[in-house]
């Protein structure tokens, strides 16, 4: 199945995706969304030591965190277009409206949630990798059904490379306990992920008018709201002797690897294979490994250094891959 679209109104221009966004500078969204996530489990442990909130409160703070946030940018962005000139925008169909907001928002509840429960059982380290190394295979897997995206030698290469530097990372480390259910909603966050990397991709092939910005605070709104009963169970309020502390932390859970690095990752998802942004955004373990490194003193072993080499290469790899499939396209939009 061809990428491009069937139509020559919808052709993209030189150096642009179908979406009409630049393939380098989504490649660029991606790899900030992957580093500023990183940063969200030392957060989420810094905050897990000072007060007593449990791991379902945290994601809703995130979530709820992250569209307060993007409701305020939304409304300056809609004041700013009444003051210059009329924006020319599109009507997305309103089936197409609704499963973007629901089957999105949906998604990505299930991600983070399951990714937190999964912590909390089985460990940071097991949790991480079982959901980052599970995403890739699902992602390419519904991607090769739904979408008939090809990997090719160089794709297969670079995935079975960031895999296999996920073990490296996971063998090489401290013996974990490693529990049956943990593993089993490490995966169902890893479908949860691949759920909505696939879906992302498939709205911004078949257009309809809707921005990252108005994507990520619907599924924000969603998280939320599905979140809210959990979370009052489990207490929403945390008790701490360090209140300021706290709240600082949820501040930054909420802006930096919430709503800047959601907003990235939709729109450059949008642009982007939907395996090549599975790779790119183990970037994540490889930030949030710097950080135990640097912050937390963890210790820097030689499987770390090795685990970390193969992954960025596997995104590097991935990258020139993307960037030469996209000079490609462009050549043949030339010649048509």
């Amino acid at each position: 199945m061809s990428n491009r679209s069937s139509t020559p109104s919808s052709m993209p221009s030189v150096g642009a995706s179908a979406s009409g966004a630049p393939v380098g500078r989504s490649l660029f969204y991606l790899a900030v969304a992957g580093i500023a996530w990183g940063t969200a489990g030392a957060a989420g442990s810094l905050v897990y030591r000072i007060s007593d909130l449990g791991p379902i409160a945290l994601s809703f703070w995130r979530c709820a965190g992250g569209l307060v946030l993007l409701l305020g940018t939304l409304a300056v962005r809609s004041l700013r277009r009444r003051t210059h000139a009329r924006a020319v925008t599109s009507v997305e169909p309103g089936r197409r409206r609704l499963l973007r907001i629901v089957g999105t928002g949906v998604c990505f509840t299930l991600f983070q949630t399951s990714y937190f429960v999964a912590v909390q059982s089985t460990g940071l380290a097991v949790a991480t990798v079982v959901t980052l190394g599970a995403g890739p295979v699902i992602i390419a897997l519904g991607a090769r059904l739904t979408l008939g995206e090809r990997l090719g030698g160089g794709g297969v290469v670079a995935v079975t490379g960031a895999l296999a530097g996920l073990a490296v990372l996971v063998l090489g480390g401290d013996a974990a306990d490693v529990r049956p259910a943990g593993i089993a909603f490490a995966v169902l966050s890893g479908a949860g992920y691949a759920a909505m990397t696939l879906l992302t991709r498939w709205l911004g092939r078949t257009g309809g008018g809707a921005d990252s910005l108005s994507t990520t605070t619907w599924a924000f709104a969603v998280g939320a709201l599905a979140l809210l009963p959990l979370a009052a169970g489990e207490g929403l309020l945390p008790h701490t002797v360090e209140p300021a502390e706290v709240v600082w932390l949820l501040v930054y859970v909420a802006a930096v690897p919430t709503a800047l690095a959601y907003a990235l990752y939709f729109a450059g998802a949008a642009v982007v294979r939907a395996a090549t942004v599975s790779v790119i955004m183990l970037l994540e373990p490889v930030s949030a490994a710097v950080i135990a490194v640097a912050l937390l003193g963890e210790r820097l072993t030689a499987a770390t250094v090795v685990g970390t080499l193969l992954l960025l290469a596997a995104v590097v790899g991935l990258a020139v891959a993307e960037a030469r499939t996209a000079s490609t396209r462009r050549r043949e939009a030339v010649l048509l």
